[in-house]
């Protein structure tokens, strides 16, 4: 495994299916556009050299299929969430990072990720979801954009449902704004239960050199808009 020199990542296409591809290198805006463009992404422990990574498979949702429960549709229904777009990126990544998670110890969300990531909002690749119960932020995740792609990095939830709320509405709006899919990068029960499918790597970076053709929507997202009522399903 090389280590990382100015961004030259070697091709995933070519990497075992563990995915890790190198190691080193920086986390500037430009390495972290460079990898997510090349469908790798960095995952690392505190106190570890930056490890870089494109499993196989891919784990995607297309925005479209989002599976939605009779029991979830009765919380959408409910009224008690409300949502917004990129009003507190960094309140979100933080609560990403120190957010204990059943089974997990510690966050691979280390401070300078969490800087990186903060100056990729600013630059408008980076966005949030935030979701409120009574006025107060308790889930929401983030991810980058690019082309119409949406790559999700982590969520959070301080009440039940609220995290998988922020990824609903994530998905609505990015289908009706036309996105290909969300990559959840590594398949978990809990994703795949939410309606993401893996898929074969090579399928995945087929789809992205395709996606990353179209237009991105750089900037913020601030202005965009969800409610279970505006995207409730005829049926």
């Amino acid at each position: 495994m090389p280590p990382l020199r100015a961004a030259h990542f070697p091709n995933p296409r070519f990497a075992s299916d563990e995915g890790l591809l190198a190691y080193g290198g920086d986390l500037s805006s430009h390495t972290l556009l460079t990898a997510y463009r090349k469908g790798i992404f960095p995952w690392y422990s505190p106190g570890d050299p930056i490890l870089w990574w494109s499993p196989n498979p891919r784990l995607l949702l297309y925005p479209e299929k989002f599976y939605v429960r009779k029991s979830f549709r009765r919380v959408l229904r409910s009224g008690r969430f409300t949502v917004t777009f990129d009003h507190h990126f960094e309140k979100v990544i933080r609560h990403c990072a120190t957010v204990p998670r059943e089974g997990q110890h510690g966050s691979w969300i280390v401070p300078e990720l969490i800087e990186a990531f903060i100056r990729l909002h600013e630059e408008g690749f980076a966005h949030s979801v935030e979701v409120y119960q009574e006025g107060k932020l308790v889930g929401g995740l983030y991810g980058i954009a690019m082309g119409k792609a949406f790559f999700g990095e982590s969520m959070f939830s301080l009440v039940k449902d609220a995290s998988k709320v922020a990824f609903k509405a994530l998905s609505d709006v990015l289908a009706a704004k036309g996105y290909d899919f969300i990559d959840c990068q590594m398949p978990t029960d809990h994703m795949i239960g939410l309606g993401a499918e893996a898929v074969e790597r090579d399928t995945f970076l087929n789809a992205l050199a395709e996606t990353l053709q179209k237009p991105s929507d750089l900037g913020s997202w601030h202005d965009f808009e969800w409610t279970y009522e505006t995207f409730m399903p005829i049926s």
